[in-house]
């Protein structure tokens, strides 16, 4: 794999009709490296079929794409005062250790030679406001590459909003809850990030998107509950576990691509019309016939989609599992069409698409999660002899 700021993707032309007309297209299967807003710009008008993503979720995780610009290039930039070091100096050189990048041990500018980190990461921003707009500006993108009758299908969960403790003289916001990290980036609650957003509120972040998507152009078609039953406890005392996460359909144009029968699920027996059949009469007793059953035996998908959670060996932090997306592939593209995912990680998107017979486009601005989806679709493509 090449290691540009931007891998540019290349481009074929598709003689369309008998008139003569060029139409550019794409050549798929490709993972962009870089800030998805401006490998997006590489991408051609109303060529995808559909995206399907979950962008990283606010305040939550550090996916260790910071670098440090100026200063002293053998700075092991750590905290001025502190006796610990986070990773190793060689390192540093070019960024900081990935597990510590935005921890308690490093600031914006290290105080020790004046090196300034840069992080293009979304999911880091000061407020949940600036988050949201982010987001706004990858999906219009987004908008502009998609078909006419394309889809958006977007993973999102929420954060809840809550303040570290401990003795530095600096307290630092933790917004997420669970394995989040104290993250110097996010404010504190007190400072109002959002306007109104307290010491911990459930933040909104979902709706928050899903309203900023629709006055941006999108149609708002449906939100989706994933129900995880297998979801990892909570040691929380005053609400209950949290179990699910949002998946909102959204269309380009009001009217769009949507294969309904390709997702249809099983129909309860219970619920399906039954009608007795005739009976006969038995020593004047009326004696009814077995029931019959009408109607189909599928009936549309419902909005509520139980999945499990899985492990994954990658080192990719989150991953949403193959079968929460199954669906979304299904009814959002056809056979051999173009499947997108501009926050592909791992590849899970693009691996789902390969086994459902479809192409993939990703964008990632970690190189070493390219690797692992590019293994992880190559071994993929091994099991059809491609």
């Amino acid at each position: 794999m090449s290691n540009p700021a931007v891998l540019l993707i290349g481009f074929c032309f598709l003689i369309i009709g008998g008139g003569g007309n060029f139409q550019p297209i794409m050549i798929a299967n490709k993972i962009l490296l870089g800030d998805n807003i401006e490998t997006l710009k590489t991408l051609p008008d109303n060529t995808v079929d559909c995206c399907i993503t979950s962008p990283p979720y606010y305040c939550l995780r550090d996916y260790g794409t910071a670098r440090w610009e100026g200063g002293d290039p053998d700075c092991d930039h750590r905290k001025r005062g502190s006796n610990k070091v986070f990773g190793n100096s060689e390192f540093n050189k070019n960024r900081p250790s990935r597990e510590k990048t935005l921890t308690v041990g490093y600031s914006s500018v290290c105080e020790k030679c004046g090196a300034v980190r840069i992080d293009n990461q979304i999911g880091l921003e000061e407020t949940p406001g600036k988050y949201v707009e982010k987001l706004v500006y990858v999906f219009r993108e987004v908008r502009r590459i998609l078909r006419e009758d394309g889809t958006l299908w977007v993973n999102i969960g929420d954060s809840y909003c809550s303040v570290a403790t401990g003795t530095n003289k600096q307290d630092y916001s933790k917004l997420g809850g669970g394995k989040a990290t104290q993250i110097e980036s996010c404010k504190r609650p007190d400072k109002k990030p959002n306007g109104d957003i307290k010491q911990k509120d459930l933040i909104g972040i979902p709706w928050m998107l899903a309203f900023a998507l629709r006055a941006d152009g999108w149609y708002l078609r449906q939100d989706i509950i994933w129900h995880k039953p297998n979801v990892m406890p909570e040691s929380v005392t005053d609400r209950c576990t949290k179990s699910h996460e949002y998946i909102f359909l959204l269309s380009k144009s009001r009217q769009y691509y949507f294969n309904n029968e390709a997702i249809k699920e099983p129909a309860l027996q219970e619920n399906r019309m039954r009608k007795d059949r005739v009976g006969v009469k038995q020593d004047g007793i009326y004696n009814p016939g077995d029931r019959v059953f009408y109607g189909s035996d599928t009936r549309n998908k419902r909005d509520v989609w139980i999945v499990n959670t899985k492990p994954n060996s990658c080192a990719h932090f989150a991953t949403y599992p193959e079968e929460l997306i199954i669906p979304c592939i299904l009814a959002g593209s056809h056979e051999g069409g173009i499947v997108l995912d501009p926050f592909i990680g791992s590849g899970t998107t693009a691996v789902t698409a390969v086994k459902l017979l479809r192409k993939y486009i990703g964008c990632e601005i970690n190189p070493e999660y390219i690797k692992i989806a590019e293994d992880r679709i190559s071994s993929e493509r091994g099991l059809f002899n491609e």
